[in-house]
């Protein structure tokens, strides 16, 4: 009640950015967003899909990489079913095969990277971005890089305290009783 929400698409729903500078109700669309956290940060949000070179360059290599990412999660769901039925935790298929790709970490690291000079090239103090899909909050350069990794594969999100700390949250060892991770800012925030 009362909270500003903003829908910022990306690629699974690219569709919806025809619809930047609209609302649906209570619902901004917008296809990034500079957010201030209560300690005067300023971060860039936006999804991310705007630094992957097979997004933007192979559009039908991209579709295809969805679709494929969208079988091997309605398989892993079946394979974790049998994984909690013999009582053992979740385990992600999708993360696993993605680091087994030649130069997952090379990829990984570049679009943190560019993620991170456009928010220096903005004059931000950091960036939250998703598309990679892999959770992380850390300084790069200076700035803050926030991934909030995704609530289909990893459940996580970037929580952020009254007093502006950003942390990351990890619904599944938060339901065992796991508190949120160490806040993370900026080295040179007060």
């Amino acid at each position: 009640e009362g909270a500003r929400v903003i829908y910022v698409p990306g690629n699974h729903d690219a569709e919806m950015r025809e619809f930047a500078g609209s609302t649906f109700g209570r619902v901004e669309v917008q296809r990034d967003h500079v957010h201030r956290t209560a300690r005067g940060e300023r971060l860039l949000v936006l999804h991310g899909d705007e630094f992957d070179g097979i997004v933007k360059c192979a559009p039908w290599l991209a579709r295809l990489g969805s679709h494929m990412y969208d079988a091997t999660l309605e398989l892993n769901r079946h394979f974790n079913r049998l994984r909690s039925a013999l009582g053992y935790s979740y385990w992600s298929l999708a993360s696993y095969l993605k680091m087994r790709v030649p130069n997952a970490q090379a990829y990984i690291d570049a679009f943190e990277q560019a993620a991170v000079h456009e928010a220096k090239r903005r004059g931000l103090d950091g960036v939250i971005c998703g598309h990679i899909h892999r959770p992380r909050l850390r300084s790069i350069d200076g700035l803050l890089y926030c991934n909030d990794g995704d609530w289909v594969e990893n459940c996580s999100a970037i929580v952020e305290d009254r007093n502006g700390r950003l942390a990351l949250w990890e619904a599944e060892a938060s339901a065992h009783g796991a508190t949120v991770a160490e806040p993370v800012s900026l080295p040179n925030a007060a």
